[in-house]
């Protein structure tokens, strides 16, 4: 398989002094994704994971719900010209009875390591019905300080982020605190649906006492992937997006962005935040 790292020359200039130097690199390469022997997407990933990828995905378009959904998951030998296996095209074989929705089935697309959504038809096709509606599930409360204490434990489990400075993270954490599990991507979207897959693969669904944390912004297709996982809460580093705000409204997603330090920016379902009635402005 591919290596999640990779080395190049690269010239090297500090305060006028030039040197030549190898320097580490994350690896980026295409995985195509197969839905019973058909082509269904492409996306570029770092390489690893690649099963919990394909298994994530699928949950993000309704189409795996529970590990019993899955018969199994392999790479395609001979996916060259040649016969060899390139490790970079999976198969994932749906369990019988399992439905599967007709836009998978047509839909052939191209994603990209920063926008997992290119190629979708239309955003309808995207705010696919989750099986664990977010509303109905008990609520969690969560306090400011717990919050602000997840940043800095996503840091310092990002392996791979030391040695390249060019990776993505997402974490799952229980209500308390605690890190479930933690994965590393070039694609914000490829780690969370790492993450999900993962959880499928241990029939851990629905994620619903768990917060999610992602080290950039928060798009509109990480809170699809949220809600459709059964998560409660979504929290970003970085700014939501106006499309991801209005999804977080709609399904009951507690959605908290410009989460630093002890500040942060709550978009959505400030219910399950315990807040000091008397404190807000």
């Amino acid at each position: 398989m591919g290596r999640v790292t990779e080395r190049r020359k690269v010239i090297r200039i500090r305060d006028g002094a030039v040197a030549t130097r190898p320097d580490t690199l994350v690896a980026e390469e295409p995985l195509e994704i197969r839905l019973n022997g058909k082509p269904l997407a492409i996306t570029m990933r770092t390489p690893g994971d690649d099963f919990a990828l394909a298994a994530g995905f699928l949950v993000s378009e309704g189409v795996l719900a529970a590990a019993s959904d899955l018969r199994n998951i392999v790479y395609c030998a001979g996916a060259t010209a040649d016969g060899s296996n390139t490790y970079n095209v999976v198969d994932v074989r749906t369990a019988p009875g399992v439905s599967l929705p007709e836009f998978t089935l047509e839909r052939n697309v191209y994603t990209s390591s920063s926008c997992g959504l290119c190629g979708k038809a239309s955003l309808d096709a995207v705010r696919t019905t989750t099986r664990w509606p977010i509303s109905d599930r008990p609520r969690l409360r969560l306090t400011p300080e717990l919050l602000a204490g997840l940043p800095e434990r996503l840091r310092e489990a990002q392996r791979v982020f030391d040695r390249t400075g060019g990776l993505h993270a997402a974490a799952l954490f229980t209500e308390d605190g605690e890190l479930l599990d933690i994965k590393e991507d070039v694609g914000r979207h490829n780690a969370v649906d790492k993450l999900v897959g993962r959880a499928l693969q241990d029939d851990g669904l629905p994620l619903s006492r768990t917060v999610l944390l992602v080290s950039g912004r928060a798009s509109f297709e990480l809170a699809q992937k949220a809600v459709m996982a059964g998560i409660p809460v979504l929290a970003a580093v970085s700014a939501p997006s106006s499309l991801a705000v209005d999804l977080a409204t709609e399904t009951g997603l507690t959605l908290v962005g410009f989460l630093r330090g002890s500040s942060m920016n709550v978009y959505a379902g400030d219910d399950r935040i315990a807040l000091e009635e008397a404190a807000r402005d």
